[in-house]
Formats: structure tokens, sequence, C-alpha cells
């Protein structure tokens, strides 16, 4: 097959995929993980249901791909978060508070989009899911290991532990922000008010953990 055959065959079936895993996004922002249908699927992605099925075998698999995408998505925010805290002019222990501050309070709002779509209620883990998760598990370690050596992280726990905690404690923003479509949307003056409760909220609750990284002594 030539080379600019190829990179076009290549190319439609990456935009086929995207648009499967963006109608799949939209339709779990709308109806949750258990109003998701392959029907749906592909009527939302403007492809014929044998299509769908020659890129995904099942429901399955394509709720998989989406939630890895998802997963993908919200490490390459959280760098970007730590890059640009990096840059403030904040050096040592506080400079690595601020950092750590600024990527607890992005996971938690990335956490939150995930309002209502209880994925592991209806997924095996796969291998690529698990080395997403793994990567995420990893970046997050690595930063409380950097706070503990600057002196503002707990070292009395082992930093597995400790990022357990986090990651499962900033879940709990799916409970306290808003659901973005509403917020969103809404331009009147309570929909003000709930985007500021929902940002008042994971604030509290970065707080809260942050205070239990704290080193007791």
């Amino acid at each position: 097959m030539p080379k600019l055959w190829e990179d076009t065959v290549d190319a439609h079936r990456q935009a086929v995929r995207e648009a499967v895993l963006d109608a799949t996004s939209a339709l779990v922002a709308e109806r949750g993980v258990g109003g998701v249908s392959m029907s749906g699927v592909a009527d939302a992605a403007g492809v014929g249901r044998a299509t769908l099925y020659r890129y995904f075998p099942d429901l399955e698999a394509v709720l998989a791909g989406w939630h890895e995408r998802q997963v993908a998505g919200h490490l390459d925010q959280l760098r970007q978060v730590a890059a640009r805290a990096a840059d403030t002019r904040e050096a040592g222990g506080a400079g690595v508070e601020t950092r750590l501050r600024a990527v607890l309070t992005a996971f938690a709002f990335a956490s939150a989009q995930g309002a209502g779509t209880d994925v592991t209620a209806v997924l095996h883990h796969g291998e690529r899911m698990d080395a997403a998760r793994s990567e995420l598990v990893g970046f997050m370690r690595d930063l409380l290991v950097e706070g503990a050596d600057a002196g503002v992280v707990r070292t009395d726990v082992p930093s597995g532990e400790l990022t357990g905690f986090v990651l499962h404690a900033l879940g709990a923003a799916v409970e306290v922000v808003p659901a973005h479509g509403s917020a969103g949307t809404d331009r009147n003056a309570r929909g003000g008010r709930r985007r500021r409760g929902g940002h008042a909220a994971v604030d509290r609750l970065v707080g809260l953990v942050l205070d239990g990284l704290r080193p007791t002594g």
C-alpha cells in the first residue's frame, strides 16, 4: 500500500475513533454510563452500527476507550498545572506546597467532571486502562514525595498510602461540584452562585486534604 494512501486511511480511522469517543463522552455526560448503548453511540457519532462494531467489539470496549482518554487527558492537564505553578517565584517548601495545592485543585475539578459516571460498575479494567491509571498514580506519588522531601508532606505514612488517600478523598468532588453542563450554561444569578459554591466547596475539600498531608510533628 502506498504510504500516502496508508496515511490517509490511518487518519480516517483515527477520526472515526475520536468521533465515537466524543459521542460517548457527550452521552455519558447527558445520560450517565447506564444510559449509553451501541446504537446511541453510533447515532451520535454519525456512523453506522456495522462501522462502530469494526472499531469497538462491544459497549465495554467503547467505555474503556472513553475512560482511558479521560484519564490521559486529566493527567496531561495536571502536568500542565504543575509546570505553570513551578514558574512562580516561590522557592523551597512554599513553592512545592503551591504546586501541590494547584494540582490537587485541578484533580478535584477533573474528578467532578465524572459525576454520575460510575465506570467501575460496568468496566473490567484492562491492561491499557491499568497503565493509564498507574501513570496518574505515579505522577501524584512523585509530587507527594517531592513535598515530603521539602518538609510540607508527612513522612510517617508510606507515599503509596498517601497517594491512595489523596485520589479517593478528592473523588468526593463529584458530590460537591455542580454539574458542568448546568453551571456552564446557566447565565442567571443562581447559576453564578452555583459556580461560586462549587469552587468554594473544592477549596474546602482541598484544604482538608492538605491538612491531612501536613507533617504532624
